[in-house]
């Protein structure tokens, strides 16, 4: 079994062993640099998330089928357990961008583990980035429409019941968090994720692979390695749940805290 997003694998007689550069996959038509396979893969998520879920609808019905019952799933647990209970009683206008954020994220994860493509949209730094962006303007607008830009800036920089004094060192470290650090921690943790996830499973293929074309001794414990990426793959799964379960969460909590009237 080869992973098919890794570039380098065998050469020679020595072992190659995956590094960032098998993340920096060449365009696939000369040229043009936004033709990569990440960039497909994004385009290919949001035809597979919006062909389900119109698939899923399509035909609606009291006794839900298997497929409307996945999406109905799917969508009731952002709703409810992203939304509802997070936000509160103005969740359902933020539904939409949760509820897409959630979807879109989780499928270019699973792109990790999904035979002929293996290669997470997320591992590469710049979508993190962009939907960290989208999150960033999304709570700093909440809150300023319904505080007004003073009273929210005023709510970040000067906690209340805080001693005056104290505002020397809260005030730049309220700022730097809510603008720096949590657009960061929230991209940084979704792609640092991805990448190191995908490493480690090429590390494992890749090195079984190596060991077939070795020795008889080696050909013994490639069944091992192969064994361990396996296993891998299970563990992958569930961090890649997880990562997008923990940014649409995260995202909601922002929402929350901008809506908050103690802010």
């Amino acid at each position: 079994m080869r992973v098919l997003a890794a570039t380098k694998g065998v050469e020679g007689e020595g072992f190659n062993p995956p590094d960032a550069g098998d993340f920096n996959l060449p365009p696939f038509i000369e040229g043009n640099v936004f033709a990569t396979k990440p960039i497909l893969l994004a385009f290919l998520s949001v035809l597979l998330i919006a062909t389900f879920f119109i698939l899923a609808a399509r035909k609606a019905a009291v006794v839900p089928s298997k497929l409307q019952f996945a999406g109905e799933s799917v969508y009731t647990f952002v709703r409810n357990d992203l939304g509802r209970d997070v936000i509160g009683h103005e969740f359902m206008r933020f539904v939409p961008y949760l509820f897409t954020l959630f979807t879109f994220i989780l499928v270019n994860n699973l792109f990790g583990i999904v035979p002929l493509i293996q290669f997470p949209t997320m591992s590469r730094i710049s979508f993190p980035y962009v939907l960290a962006a989208f999150t960033f303007f999304v709570f700093h607008y909440v809150g300023i429409r319904r505080h007004g830009l003073i009273s929210y800036l005023k709510g970040i920089m000067f906690i209340p019941g805080v001693p005056k004094p104290a505002y020397v060192l809260i005030t730049p470290l309220e700022l730097a968090t809510y603008f720096l650090v949590r657009p960061l921690t929230l991209s940084l943790r979704l792609f640092a994720n991805m990448f190191a996830g995908h490493l480690l499973l090429l590390v494992f293929f890749l090195g079984g692979e190596h060991l077939l074309q070795g020795v008889i001794g080696l050909k013994l414990i490639s069944p091992f390695s192969f064994a361990i990426g396996i296993a891998l793959t299970f563990f992958e799964f569930m961090v890649q749940c997880l990562q997008a379960y923990i940014f649409t969460l995260l995202t909601a909590l922002y929402i929350a805290g901008a809506l908050a009237d103690e802010h």
